[in-house]
């Protein structure tokens, strides 16, 4: 005689705990690198990832161009619309929620505490010969990088709420876009980590707010259980 045992349902969603603790670590994260940048200046090892980066070939500028979009405002907005199609309504509703309130972090919280100007007046002080500036400012608030914010909680609410495969071109997209607003001499290297760690704190937030993590909002119908036949005595 054997007794059949359903495994437990997997759901493909990261778990509430795992996610408290990622928002947990950016949130120190981000907090750390704004007590760096709030001096206004920029460390030598900072300058040589800059000049590292930014120094990159220039027929790295065009997929650089690309890259650097995934940090457009209207990023979630585009995404939502596409999670609304598949019914992904929580999923949905936190990528247009994270529009207001990645403007509320950085303009009325980050940028008031932190004031540090963008490499060309850091670092090059001006000289537009001593880096690349491809198309970008040289003057202006520099910390954080509001590109990082947004394309990390993209991808963070993303990782939370999806299966694994669909997880790491996300978190890929995310990190090239740093890099590209670094090259494109948009920004100073801890502005996009500082930038990037508000925004997975924001993406975890947004996750166990919405109920996207697997503890909080499980989904029968994502069951891939298998049934499993034991024997008896």
């Amino acid at each position: 005689m054997t007794a059949t045992v359903s495994s437990p349902p997997s759901t493909g969603r990261t778990s509430s705990r795992q996610v408290t603790v990622v928002a947990a670590v950016a949130f120190v994260l981000a907090v750390a690198s704004g007590l760096v940048a709030a001096s206004g200046k920029v460390g030598s090892v900072e300058r040589d990832a800059f000049h590292a980066i930014n120094g990159l070939p220039d027929a790295l500028r065009p997929a650089m161009w690309v890259f650097q979009l995934a940090g457009l405002l209207a990023v979630p907005l585009v995404v939502a619309v596409v999670a609304a199609a598949f019914r992904r309504w929580r999923l949905a509703a936190a990528l247009v929620v994270l529009v207001p309130l990645k403007l509320l972090v950085e303009k009325a919280v980050v940028k008031q505490l932190v004031e540090r100007e963008r490499p060309g007046t850091t670092i090059c002080h001006l000289d537009l010969d001593c880096a690349n500036f491809r198309d970008v400012p040289v003057r202006g608030l520099s910390f954080v990088s509001g590109h990082a914010i947004i394309a990390w909680a993209v991808a963070t609410l993303l990782w939370a709420a999806l299966p694994g495969r669909w997880r790491w071109p996300a978190v890929a997209i995310a990190t090239l876009n740093a890099v590209a607003r670094v090259y494109l001499g948009a920004h100073n290297p801890l502005d996009v980590v500082g930038g990037g760690a508000i925004g997975v704190a924001l993406g975890a937030l947004l996750a166990l707010a919405f109920g996207l993590t697997r503890s909080i909002d499980p989904d029968p119908s994502t069951d891939s259980g298998a049934n499993v036949e034991l024997p008896q005595p």
